[in-house]
């Protein structure tokens, strides 16, 4: 049967590092900061859009694939922040890749993008529609970030991309669990620019086209719906949190991560995190750690992966992999 498999990996970050005694001024600190979010600097873009960002990123995967933008079948692009509300992203990356043999469209599930683009890619490429498929998650939340506030800490810039292709060979995805609670929509949110309520002086005036977070319902949320669906998931497929050779998730914060791990018993060791240098980089977070685990980490054929994120929306999910 065919499966879907990782071939390829890269990740793009723009140069500028902002550390967190920037924070001084708007009230927050260093100390607080890693403390509570394990953050020490982030990278912020100076000038370049998600697009950019994407591009560099879905260059360097194809390349570790061994395979040419004219390969890919498929661009599927996760982002919050796209360069325009129209067209998507993913026709900005797939121009300048010259993909000129992919379709290409974004996907918008904020934090959980990522993992949603993934099982995506997976189900064209086992349905038989395409063969190689780009996934990728980009975001510069340093547009919509009100600098101003505290919770300007959070976010960072970045992107990540993975080749997924075909396998007939006993390895690749397992399985998806992905869940979504639209009653959460309003506790990470950017609530203008929208239909809803198009730009005008008076949303540019009062910020309404900055995210907006109610931290405690994303912390108390996360810790909730992330280790029921670990459970949910290793419980469907047979297999134990021992058997799990490491976890990829999303980087909200280091307690959630740390909360998550003691919930479903997995050694906080195991756990893949990068947050101390790129802060939160929403879409881009899950196919960063990736890229940087594969080039730091030798894994053993059958070692299984486990992905996890919870993100707006409420969005959450998780994934198995078997390397």
């Amino acid at each position: 049967m065919t499966n879907a498999y990782i071939r390829g990996t890269g990740s793009y970050a723009p140069k500028n590092i902002v550390k967190n005694a920037f924070f001084e001024k708007v009230g927050s600190s260093d100390k607080w900061i890693y403390e509570n979010l394990g953050i020490k600097e982030r990278r912020i873009s100076t000038g370049e859009t998600t697009s950019d960002l994407a591009y560099q990123a879905g260059k360097a995967a194809i390349k570790d694939a061994g395979l040419t933008p004219t390969d890919i079948d498929l661009i599927v692009l996760a982002t919050a922040t796209a360069d325009r509300l129209a067209p998507s992203c993913a026709c900005f990356v797939q121009e300048k890749l010259k993909a000129t043999n992919a379709v290409a469209f974004d996907i918008s599930a904020v934090c959980s993008g990522a993992l949603f683009a993934i099982s995506t890619a997976v189900q064209y490429i086992k349905s038989g529609m395409y063969k190689n498929v780009l996934v990728i998650g980009a975001d510069t939340f340093s547009t919509i970030t009100d600098w101003s506030r505290r919770d300007a800490v959070f976010f960072g810039d970045g992107a990540g991309a993975i080749v997924i292709s075909e396998t007939t060979e006993d390895k690749g995805f397992i399985d998806f669990i992905l869940h979504t609670d639209g009653s959460g929509k309003d506790h990470f949110t950017v609530p203008a620019g929208g239909s809803e309520k198009p730009a005008t002086n008076t949303t540019i005036e009062n910020g309404e086209h900055y995210f907006q977070m109610n931290g405690p319902a994303v912390y108390q949320t996360a810790i909730d719906v992330v280790p029921k669906c670990i459970n949910k998931i290793l419980t469907k497929n047979e297999r134990t949190i021992d058997e799990v050779k490491c976890l990829l998730p999303h980087q909200p914060s280091i307690k959630i991560l740390k909360e998550v791990a003691k919930r479903v018993d997995l050694p906080f060791d195991k756990v893949k995190t990068n947050m101390d240098r790129y802060a939160n980089t929403s879409g881009g977070t899950i196919p960063i750690i990736l890229d940087e685990t594969l080039k730091n980490d030798k894994f053993e054929k059958g070692d299984l992966l486990l992905f996890a994120a919870v993100g707006a929306g409420w969005t959450w999910g998780t994934a198995l992999y078997k390397w």
